[in-house]
């Protein structure tokens, strides 16, 4: 199949496209989410900088923002990490090194008491597990520039805030224990883990779990002043490890610390959207977009999210996806072939509605 594609670059025009009625009419409603973010960016007033890549079907739409002058250019992803995170673990599970209803005490054999015996891989992959979202001593750590092993070390003795698989609550820290597993388990450091299974098998040369072979200056930085309370919030006393510092950037936290372009993040949905086996088997990536919550409990899959919420309104029910409070947004609809990504600098928590929603929202109305 052929894909037609449209390119834009920040204030250009298309330079590479269909003839076709439909592709046209499609182009016209993706220009409507693309001229959210070009205003929210004009004159860099609210977004500095912003990517858009959307895919549906043999048509793709891509157009950068602001200070972004490449759909190339780089994002810190937050929590969109978590999805990448998760695939470089069930590589292994793929192998037969561990199932999803393992204790994790099997492979961490320091995590016992309070009810962690209880826990499985898979309630750490689907926020079930009750461990809390950030450490208590979060700003500790960070302030004096520990090493992931002192967070998993932190994490392993963490009270848990409910019994394993009663309760959904949003948990880094889950993941990151699950990561830890796989760690151990690989015998890699996960940042190679990720880049031998996940990123070189997809092709996504402009990603990296931490900085990779990238260089500080060449990343998008965050707009740090509406940054979330785990990142320092702003606070000036905090630069030495926000989001923007080679500490938080070299760091590679499994849960939030992944790079990558608007292109690349396209690239990984797809891999769920149209499985082909070339980072994870098809049947292991629809494992991974399917709920594993009992009823009553948010539905999750394996480090994504699932339902219409995931993505924008009128999303269907097998959406799935993830949000990042860095600013970006992803998801994937498999009942209108749609892939969306918008990558922006302005934290989540800065303004409602943020402009990656409100695009988000134009790019699902358009998928009929």
């Amino acid at each position: 199949m052929k894909r037609r594609t449209f390119f834009f670059q920040a204030g250009g025009g298309l330079t590479l496209g269909a003839s076709s009625l439909h592709a046209a009419v499609k182009q016209d409603k993706w220009e409507a989410a693309a001229e959210i973010l070009a205003a929210a960016t004009a004159g860099n007033q609210q977004i500095h900088a912003a990517s858009m890549y959307v895919r549906q079907g043999d048509l793709e739409f891509a157009r950068s923002f602001g200070t972004a002058k490449s759909i190339d250019d780089i994002f810190l992803l937050a929590s969109i990490s978590k999805t990448i995170s998760a695939a470089a673990v069930m590589t292994l599970y793929e192998a037969g090194k561990f199932s999803l209803d393992d204790p994790a005490v099997r492979f961490l054999p320091e995590f016992t008491g309070d009810s962690r015996e209880k826990i499985t891989v898979r309630q750490l992959l689907t926020h079930v597990s009750g461990l809390p979202d950030q450490l208590p001593e979060n700003a500790t750590l960070r302030a004096r520039h520990a090493p992931l092993s002192e967070f998993v070390d932190a994490a392993i003795r963490t009270p848990l805030l409910f019994d394993p698989g009663t309760e959904y609550r949003y948990s880094s820290m889950a993941i990151l224990l699950a990561t830890e597993i796989a760690q151990r388990i690989s015998g890699s450091p996960f940042a190679d883990l990720v880049d031998e299974t996940i990123y070189q098998p997809l092709g996504m040369t402009q990603s990296a779990m931490g900085l990779g072979r990238f260089k500080l200056e060449t990343l998008m930085p965050v707009q740090v002043e509406s940054a979330a309370p785990e990142s320092g919030a702003g606070d000036p006393t905090t630069k030495s490890w926000d989001w923007n510092s080679p500490y938080w950037r070299k760091l590679g936290a499994p849960w939030g610390g992944a790079h990558g372009s608007a292109r690349d993040v396209g690239r990984f949905l797809a891999e769920f959207l149209h499985p082909n086996g070339r980072a994870l088997k098809p049947e292991t990536a629809r494992l991974m977009i399917s709920n594993h919550n009992p009823p009553g409990l948010h539905p999750r899959g394996l480090g994504f999210d699932i339902g219409s919420g995931s993505g924008g309104k009128g999303c269907s029910d097998s959406t799935f996806g993830h949000t990042g409070s860095t600013g970006t947004r992803c998801w994937a609809d498999p009942e209108s072939d749609t892939i969306c990504v918008i990558l922006t600098t302005l934290p989540a928590r800065a303004v409602n509605p943020h402009p990656r929603d409100l695009a988000s929202d134009r790019v699902a109305e358009a998928m009929g």
